[in-house]
C-alpha cells in the first residue's frame, strides 16, 4: 500500500523536529550542525530571533489579502530589492521555480511587445537545474529530471559550460536570451568564470536578446554580496531569487529592469500566494539581517576559512577526495570515482553529527548558515576529517 505523502523523496532515516541557530534537532535527541541549511534556505540559521518577531508580528495583523489590494510590506521588500540591486521592479511569488517559469515567460512578452514574437526560445548550459516544472526540467535537460516526462516542452537549447563558441553559434532569430546561474547547485558547485558572465552579457547586447541570471541558491549573501553575479560586474535583465530570501519561509521573486518589467501589463501574470503579507514580513526581517553593516564580512571569512580547510583535507585524503570548488559560503567536496561515493560520505557525515547535501558530480555540498562562526567551521572540518578517515580505514 502507497503512504499517504507521494513517495517522491528518497528520505534519511532522521526526523528533525526543531532548530536553534546553526544546529537541528532530531526526534530521538541528536544534535546536527546544519550545513545544509534545507538546501540553502535557513540563510540566518534556524529560528533568527529577529525573523520569528517579525512573523509573530504579522501573523497577529494580516496573513492573506491578495494582490487585488496594496501589500506595504510587498512595496517596501521590492524597494529594498530595487535599491541594492540592478533592478527597477519585482514580482512576488512563492518559489525558485515560479521565479524562473516568470523569467521565461517575460523574455517571451519583451519579444512580443517588441513586435518580435518569433523570439521566443532560451538557451542554457549543460549541468543547469532551474527548478521543478515541465519548462525548468527541460531548460535544464537533465536526464535524471526528464526521464517519463516527455515530450519536453519545446523552446530550449542548450550548450556546453562555459563555451562561448558553442553559446553564440546556438543563437538564432528565435532566441529570447540564455539563461545561467552564476554558480551551478544542483549541477555541481561549479562557480561560472567572471569573464564568461561578461562575456554573455556583451553577446546578450549584440544579439538583442536577454540575460538572465538563476540566483535561485546562490543569491542573498551566499557568496559575501547579495547576488553572486556582482562579483563579475555583469548585470542581467532578469533575475531569479528564492530559497536564503525567506529563511526558511516560502518566497520567490524574479527582479528585472524597466525595459522587461514594463512588457508586463496588468493580467499578464499573478500569483495567488506571491507576495502574501507573511512572507513579506520575512523577506524584509531577512534584509534587514543581510544589508546590516559587516554582515557579508563574516560570509567572507568564514568562506575562506571553510575553503582552506577542505582543500587541507583534499592534501590529505587523494584517494578518497578528488577535489573542492565553490564560492563563498556555498562549497562542494568532490569524491574519487562514479558510484555515488557522494552518498556514501554524506551519510557518514550525518553519523557523525553533520548535515550536507549530495549534488552532481559526486558533490557533497555544502550550504551553511550564513552566520556560522568560526567555532562552528572547525567543527565541521572536525567531522569531515574523521568521516573521510574512516573512508580511508575501508578502502586500504
Amino acid at each position: 500500500m502507497i503512504d499517504a505523502v507521494m513517495p517522491t523523496y528518497a528520505r534519511y532515516d532522521v526526523t528533525l523536529e526543531r532548530g536553534e541557530g546553526v544546529y537541528a534537532f532530531s526526534t530521538d535527541g541528536r544534535r546536527f550542525l546544519d550545513f545544509g541549511a534545507g538546501i540553502a534556505v535557513a540563510s540566518l540559521g534556524h529560528c533568527h530571533p529577529h525573523l520569528v518577531d517579525a512573523l509573530k508580528s504579522q501573523a497577529e495583523t494580516l496573513w492573506h489579502c491578495s494582490n487585488l489590494y496594496h501589500i506595504p510590506g510587498q512595496e517596501r521588500l521590492a524597494e529594498r530589492l530595487v535599491s541594492h540591486t540592478f533592478a527597477d521592479a519585482v514580482f512576488f511569488n512563492n518559489s525558485g521555480g515560479e521565479a524562473v517559469e516568470m523569467g521565461f515567460k517575460m523574455m517571451r512578452k519583451y519579444h512580443a511587445e517588441a513586435g518580435h514574437p518569433e523570439r521566443y526560445r532560451v538557451i542554457s548550459v549543460e549541468g543547469a537545474f532551474h527548478g521543478r516544472s515541465l519548462a525548468c526540467i527541460s531548460s535544464g535537460r537533465q536526464e535524471k529530471h526528464t526521464a517519463g516526462f516527455g515530450p519536453l516542452v519545446d523552446g530550449f537549447d542548450q550548450v556546453a559550460f562555459g563555451n562561448m563558441n558553442e553559446m553564440r553559434a546556438a543563437i538564432t532569430p528565435e532566441t529570447a536570451g540564455i539563461v545561467i546561474e552564476p554558480v551551478q547547485g544542483e549541477g555541481g558547485i561549479r562557480p561560472v568564470d567572471a569573464d564568461y558572465l561578461k562575456e554573455l552579457r556583451a553577446v546578450a547586447d549584440e544579439f538583442g536578446i536577454l540575460l538572465m541570471y538563476d540566483e535561485v541558491q546562490c543569491g542573498i549573501g551566499r557568496t559575501g554580496k547579495l547576488y553572486a553575479h556582482e562579483w563579475s560586474g555583469a548585470a542581467p535583465d532578469i533575475l531569479a531569487s528564492a530559497k536564503g530570501l525567506g529563511g526558511g519561509f516560502p518566497i520567490g521573486a524574479t527582479l528585472a529592469t524597466e525595459a522587461v518589467a514594463d512588457a508586463m501589463k496588468a493580467g499578464s501574470h499573478g500569483s495567488t500566494f506571491g507576495g502574501n503579507p507573511l512572507a513579506m514580513a520575512v523577506g524584509n526581517a531577512v534584509l534587514d539581517v543581510v544589508l546590516a553593516d559587516g554582515f557579508m564580512d563574516n560570509v567572507t571569512a568564514r568562506a575562506e576559512q571553510l575553503a582552506n580547510g577542505l582543500d587541507a583535507l583534499v592534501k590529505k585524503y587523494p584517494d578518497i577526495l578528488a577535489g573542492h570548488r565553490g564560492m563563498g559560503l556555498m562549497q562542494g567536496l568532490q569524491c574519487q570515482g562514479e558510484n555515488g561515493e557522494n552518498g556514501t560520505l554524506v551519510g557518514k557525515l550525518m553519523a557523525g553529527g553533520l548535515l550536507t547535501v549530495p549534488a552532481g558530480d559526486n558533490i557533497v555540498r555544502m550550504v551553511p548558515p550564513l552566520t556560522i562562526e568560526a567555532t562552528h567551521v572547525e567543527e565541521a572540518l572536525s567531522i569531515l576529517d574523521a568521516a573521510v578517515g574512516e573512508m580511508t580505514t575501508k578502502a586500504a
